[in-house]
């Protein structure tokens, strides 16, 4: 299971903080980022997806639900009994065409979604959200998977570690998120099917007092969901289609 999943298991008093401040950061940061210097411009793909935010944190699913965003992205969706088949085809292309990059793939939420971990340091320099040159033929590998694979919904999470303010983080995480979901669109991923949201600090997976503990705190993470034929089809009754 995801950290982002697990909200669903925390007090309902501190899941609404959360949702609420999810809402805010994405009406703040609905913009376009430029892999190559970093710089930032208003996003029309962005426009309208707050509306769905708060709803799909507190479900511990999708960031912005994912009825709307089955519809808006065109989705086909999957046989139910090759589902599996096909993700456990996609972990293993993942897996061999990011080796030696340091970038970690595995299946997530009791098998049903896959993660992906971008390492800190090839990714992003220190502070910075501007992508490395240097790890850009890995992303496009995994842009390329995505698209090889289109039945899908993308995540993308920002994480940073406990250095500095909390707003801070929360502002770098959230740049570090959108700049990989930015950049999954301009290599033809369907920016219908990505969201992306940063954490800041909320949720390391290290322990923040050693340096290896907030290396491994400082990440972006791709979360890939197979969507079904049977929730493409739930999704449209839902949606009036």
């Amino acid at each position: 299971m995801t950290r982002a999943s697990s909200l669903t298991r925390r007090p309902a008093s501190a899941r609404l903080g959360i949702a609420a401040l999810a809402a805010l950061s994405l009406a703040t940061t609905g913009c376009v980022t430029d892999p190559n210097t970093g710089h930032r411009k208003v996003s029309r793909t962005a426009i309208g997806a707050g509306a769905g935010v708060v709803g799909g944190i507190l479900i511990g699913g999708l960031i912005g639900g994912g009825t709307g965003r089955i519809i808006g992205a065109g989705i086909g969706g999957v046989v139910g009994g090759s589902i599996g088949y096909a993700k456990d085809k996609q972990i293993r292309e993942l897996r061999e065409k990011t080796a030696g990059s340091g970038v970690d793939v595995r299946a997530s939420d009791d098998g049903k979604s896959i993660l992906v971990n971008l390492p800190d340091g090839v990714t992003f320099d220190t502070d910075s959200y501007a992508l490395h040159p240097e790890f850009r033929p890995t992303l496009d590998k995994i842009a390329q998977s995505l698209n090889d694979y289109p039945n899908s919904l993308i995540d993308v999470y920002g994480h940073t570690d406990s250095t500095g303010t909390a707003a801070h983080n929360q502002v770098l995480s959230e740049n570090r998120a959108r700049t990989v979901a930015d950049y999954l669109s301009i290599r033809g991923v369907s920016a219908a099917r990505v969201r992306a949201q940063g954490f800041g600090a909320s949720m390391p997976i290290a322990d923040n007092a050693t340096p290896e503990g907030r290396q491994r705190n400082r990440r972006v993470e791709i979360k890939i969901v197979p969507i079904t034929q049977e929730e493409v089809r739930q999704a449209r009754a839902q949606g009036g289609n």
